[in-house]
């Protein structure tokens, strides 16, 4: 299954590879630390949700002795724009600048990161009037 074509991760398989793309690659016994910490997860919860994540194809395991190190199949900004991706195939017209608005406005932002936004709307604005 190519990357682009990966079934979706659920709400709860994203906090597991939220965890593993902190970690690096880790053992399932520092994802299931880090879960039974941060969401009070059971062990086995979070082993299941390790191996949903390799069948998907989100995670790839290695054998290292008698467990298993997991790591990302992708890096963390492709799956996010995956993601995003999905989420924007469901707009509808009318909704996108709102949409994109909110998620400016709930992100924390830099200063620097505001400012590289800006000028990617500029640059976008300059372009779509040069095309007219």
């Amino acid at each position: 299954m190519a990357p682009k074509d990966l079934e979706p991760p659920t709400a709860a398989e994203w906090k597991i590879l939220k965890a593993v793309f902190e970690q690096g690659a880790c053992a399932a016994r520092d994802v299931v630390e880090s879960a039974e910490r941060d969401y009070g997860w059971s062990a086995s919860t979070v082993k299941t949700l390790l191996r949903r994540l390799v069948e998907k194809g989100h995670l790839r395991t290695r054998r290292v002795g008698t467990s298993f190190l997991y790591r990302p199949s992708r890096t963390v900004h492709r799956a996010l724009r995956d993601s995003a991706d999905q989420l924007l195939d469901h707009v509808v017209p009318g909704a996108l600048g709102p949409l994109i608005q909110y998620m400016v406005g709930k992100s924390r932002l830099s200063g620097d990161e505001l400012n590289e936004l800006r000028t990617f709307l500029d640059e976008q604005k300059a372009d779509e009037e040069n095309d007219a």
